[in-house]
C-alpha cells in the first residue's frame, strides 16, 4: 500500500505536494549558505584577548557574547579551544597568524595550506571563520625583515585559501597602526609615511585586487595620553565640544574617532586606493592607568566606550564619506593581566576576569552557574539567526525523508 493510499491524497495533489517539497528543500540549501560571505554582521564587534591567567574559559565567553548581543570578535591566533567552543553560536570571528609565523608563511604556499589544514578548515563550517588577520601592526614598526614578508605571507594565504576552496568565503587582512600615517591633522592632510611607501604601496594594491578592507587600529585614548594639554578631552570622548574644522575639506568633526577614519580615508585616496574601505580593527580607552597615563580612569573608558556603541548603532558614515558605514572592534573583551606595559595595558576590558563588566554600557555579564539562568542566556543570545543555523539541517532532513516517501508511493 503506498504512502498516497494511507492519507488519501489524489494524484494531482500529491504532485503539487512534491513540488511544494522540492522548493521547500531548496529554500533549506540557500538559506543555509546564507551570510557565508559576510566577514562582519552589523557595526560593532569586540577584540578577544587572552593573555591572562584568570578570564572565564572560552566556552563562557560563547555565552557572554550571546548575552551581550555581539556578533564579531577578532581573536590573535587560531586557538583550538576557542574555535570549539565557538562551533554553533553564529558569532563570526577573525583569527589571527601571528607575527612570529610571517617570515615561516612567506617562504612558500605549501606552508600556508599547512597552516590553513590545520588551523581552520577543521573548525569549518561549524565554526564561522570569516577572516584571517595575517600579522598586526607590522608597517611603521621596527622590525624590517617583518616588513619585507609581509606581503609574500599574505599572498601565499590567500593562494592556499584558493587551493582549498576557501577564498571567496575567508578574507584575507593586515591590521595597521596609526604609526603608518606621517601626519594624520587636519584628517585631508594625513598621508602615508615615506618610508614604508615600498612595502604599504604593493600590500593596498594586492588588497585592492582581492577587495579586502583597510584595518586600522585607531585609538583616541593614545592620542589623548600623548598630548592632554592641546587636544580636548570632550573632543576625544564624542562629547560635546566645539570639535575641529577642516579648512581645505570644510568638513567639521565633533570626535576624534571620526577624524581618524576619514584620515585613513585620505591616505588612501593618495595612495590611489580611493574605493577600498577602513574598518576599525582596535578601538577603546583603559580604565585604569599610570599617574602619567591621562584620561585613564573607568568613568572616561564607560564614557567612550558607550558613546561609541551609540555611534555604531546608528550605522552612519564619517563626515568625507558618508554613505560609508563605519565599523569598528572594540579593545577588548577583558582586562588581561599577563601582558607588559603600562598599567593601562593590562586595563582595556569591557568585563572583568570573572565574567562581570567593568562599567556599565548596556551590556550583560556572566550570571551565577544555575541550570535556570545558564539556559535563559543561551536562549536569549541566540536569537533567530543563531537558531535557524542550528535547525536548518533538522529542517533538511525532515523534508527529505517526507519528500521520498512521496516520490516512492507514485
Amino acid at each position: 500500500m503506498g504512502y498516497s493510499s494511507i492519507v488519501n491524497i489524489p494524484k494531482t495533489q500529491m504532485e503539487c505536494l512534491s513540488s511544494s517539497l522540492c522548493l521547500l528543500l531548496l529554500f533549506t540549501i540557500s538559506t543555509s549558505f546564507l551570510n557565508v560571505d559576510a566577514t562582519f554582521t552589523g557595526t560593532y564587534g569586540v577584540n578577544y584577548g587572552r593573555l591572562a591567567d584568570n578570564i572565564p574559559s572560552p566556552h563562557s565567553v560563547v555565552t557572554l557574547l550571546k548575552a551581550s548581543k555581539i556578533k564579531n570578535i577578532r581573536i590573535y591566533d587560531a586557538a583550538p579551544e576557542v574555535l570549539t567552543a565557538f562551533k554553533g553560536s553564529g558569532i563570526e570571528i577573525i583569527v589571527g597568524l601571528g607575527n612570529d609565523l610571517l617570515k615561516e608563511i612567506s617562504i612558500g604556499e605549501d606552508r600556508a595550506i599547512t597552516w590553513i589544514k590545520e588551523n581552520v578548515q577543521p573548525y569549518l563550517p561549524g565554526t564561522h571563520i570569516s577572516g584571517i588577520a595575517v600579522g598586526n601592526e607590522i608597517l611603521g614598526g621596527t622590525n624590517v625583515l617583518l616588513s619585507e614578508v609581509l606581503l609574500p605571507a599574505v599572498k601565499n594565504v590567500y593562494s592556499a585559501l584558493g587551493q582549498l576552496g576557501l577564498a571567496s568565503s575567508i578574507e584575507v587582512s593586515s591590521p595597521h597602526s596609526e604609526a603608518v600615517f606621517a601626519n594624520s591633522y587636519p584628517p585631508s592632510a594625513c598621508i602615508f609615511k615615506e618610508d614604508i611607501a615600498g612595502y604599504m604601496k604593493p600590500l593596498l594594491e594586492f588588497f585592492s585586487q582581492i577587495k579586502s578592507p583597510f584595518y586600522i587600529n585607531a585609538y583616541p585614548f593614545l592620542a589623548y595620553k600623548s598630548d592632554p594639554e592641546h587636544i580636548n578631552l570632550n573632543y576625544a570622548l564624542f562629547k560635546s565640544n566645539p570639535g575641529i574644522l577642516d579648512t581645505k575639506t570644510n568638513l567639521h568633526y565633533d570626535n576624534m574617532f571620526d577624524a581618524m577614519v576619514d584620515a585613513s580615508y585620505f591616505a588612501l585616496e593618495k595612495a590611489g586606493y580611493d574605493k577600498m574601505e577602513v574598518i576599525v580593527s582596535e578601538t577603546g580607552w583603559a580604565s585604569k592607568g599610570d599617574q602619567d597615563e591621562a584620561g585613564a580612569d573607568a568613568q572616561n573608558a564607560r564614557t567612550y566606550n558607550l558613546n561609541l556603541k551609540k555611534r555604531l548603532a546608528k550605522k552612519k558614515g564619517t563626515p568625507h564619506r558618508p554613505k560609508m558605514v563605519v565599523k569598528a572592534y572594540i579593545f577588548a573583551l577583558f582586562n588581561e593581566n599577563l601582558k607588559s606595559g603600562p598599567t593601562s595595558e593590562r586595563n582595556f576590558g569591557l568585563f572583568k576576569a570573572d565574567g562581570s563588566i567593568s562599567y556599565d554600557i548596556g551590556l550583560t555579564g556572566l550570571v551565577a552557574p544555575n541550570a535556570a539562568s545558564s539556559s535563559l542566556l543561551n536562549y536569549k543570545g541566540m536569537g533567530f539567526r543563531g537558531w535557524f543555523q542550528s535547525s536548518h539541517t533538522w529542517v533538511f532532513t525532515s523534508c527529505a525523508a517526507v519528500l521520498l516517501l512521496i516520490l516512492s508511493s507514485t
